[in-house]
């Protein structure tokens, strides 16, 4: 018979798991290696101006630097999911996550454009990992109830820190082979947090913080971890993720920060010092909204458990193409008020992962998490950005900057807002579905 840690209850409602210890510190430890791969991202963009003129070549080539490390991203990240059930989820994460810096490091010493492709490629392909290992793991170490908090947290510190670095890079541009610098600097880093990781990371297992398997030892609650190709396969049975994943590919959003400076060097003659500066505040915007809507999305799933998430993800959309609308489309002099419109953009943003982070993993089961985190964000979100980086980065040379952020910031996002209307039909049964579940799963286990 199974080991309990406490005595069973006759019912699940009546159980509440024990909150992971140390949670939050583990948070921070795994949010290292994604902030780290967020600035290594923001350094390519923010310093491309300088990065062009250095190794000579056009605008399309920062959208084949960002296409080719999601496109190795497709195939990188279920190959660490695969790895970390055979393997652990920990030492997948010290190796891919924080050793791997050394490609960084070695991209700094590119002499042309091939060789920094080739390197930053291969440092993604490591990066990768992060991803759907860290939000798999956020979702072990916290409950239904706190999951948008953490993720809220997670993202906001990440990404109000890289766009913190990301402004003080920009500066870089005004030193003799500053970007070089950078990666050499964003390199060393990652292989401290690899360290980091190794000496302090504490896996809690699958399934640490389901209500219906409060109480059980982790070897039962892991009992269902080994995931066949048939269980991944039946992923794209579930209709609200299904939905989710498309969305996915219509979120123009993913090209705010990773074009921001350039257009506004190449549509508004900013330098790129000054164009840098709106990536500090639409941190801070995006910060805003992952932190504050982390709360409110755990109120949404107290409140109005079927159809809260939906609601405020929809809203989302809709809110952040008028931000872009308005903070694109009309020159306003001095870079002020676009840092005005960026922090915006940022804020509304902010609030789509600590609302689609959850959702996945409400109608996913914990084995299976990994499998569609690595599907939601290695395939569909590399994909997704890897075709609009080279479709703004050729197009923008052809049409223009403006023209392509009306359609892709504005225009396909009302769309996304548009398409997630039909969550309202599917969400809660899939929900429901989970729990049935693993309710039956804490039964099997006591009876036996």
């Amino acid at each position: 018979m199974p080991e309990l840690t406490e005595e069973p209850a006759d019912t699940t409602k009546e159980l509440k798991p024990v909150p992971v210890q140390g949670r939050w510190r583990q948070l921070s430890l795994l949010g290292g290696t994604m902030l780290v791969e967020n600035t290594e991202a923001s350094l390519i963009s923010g310093l491309f101006p300088v990065i062009r003129q250095s190794l000579g070549v056009s605008l399309g080539a920062l959208g084949v630097l960002t296409a080719a490390g999601r496109i190795v991203g497709v195939f990188a990240g279920p190959f660490w999911v695969w790895a970390a059930q055979r393997w652990s989820r920990k030492g997948v994460l010290v190796l891919a996550t924080g050793f791997w810096g050394v490609w960084g490091i070695a991209a700094g010493f590119a002499q042309n454009f091939t060789q920094l492709l080739i390197l930053i490629t291969v440092l993604a392909a490591g990066y990768a990992a992060s991803g759907p290992l860290t939000t798999e793991i956020l979702g072990d170490l916290f409950d239904s109830e706190s999951r948008g908090r953490a993720v809220g947290m997670l993202y906001g510190v990440i990404n109000l820190a890289a766009s913190l670095f990301a402004t003080l890079k920009g500066q870089l541009a005004g030193v003799d082979d500053g970007w070089r610098w950078g990666l050499w600097g964003i390199g060393t880093v990652n292989v401290l947090f690899g360290v980091a990781l190794l000496l302090w990371m504490r896996d809690p297992g699958r399934g640490a913080s389901e209500q219906q398997l409060a109480g059980l030892d982790q070897q039962t609650r892991e009992a269902h971890s080994k995931v066949t190709s048939k269980q991944v396969t039946a992923l794209f049975r579930i209709p609200s993720l299904v939905i989710l994943l498309v969305s996915r590919l219509l979120s123009g959003q993913l090209l705010a920060a990773a074009f921001g400076v350039i257009f506004l060097v190449d549509v508004y003659g900013f330098s790129t010092q000054v164009a840098s500066v709106v990536l500090f505040p639409m941190g801070i915007g995006f910060f805003t909204g992952t932190v504050l809507g982390g709360f409110l999305a755990d109120w949404a799933v107290r409140r109005n458990p079927r159809n809260g998430l939906v609601i405020i993800l929809q809203a989302a959309q809709f809110a952040f193409a008028t931000m872009a609308f308005f903070g694109t489309q009309f020159d306003w002099g001095g870079i002020g008020v676009f840092a005005v419109f960026f922090a915006l953009m940022g804020l509304t943003q902010g609030i789509n992962p600590v609302v689609n982070r959850p959702m996945i993993m409400a109608v996913t089961l914990p084995e299976l998490r990994g499998a569609a985190f690595a599907i939601y964000l290695s395939l569909f979100e590399a994909v997704a950005i890897a075709t609009f980086s080279l479709g703004v980065g050729f197009l923008g040379d052809a049409f223009g900057l403006r023209s392509v952020f009306l359609w892709v910031l504005v225009v396909l996002v009302l769309v996304n807002g548009i398409f997630l209307t039909l969550l309202y039909r599917t969400y809660a049964t899939d929900v429901a579905c989970v729990q049935r579940t693993l309710e039956d799963r804490r039964r099997t286990a006591l009876a036996e």
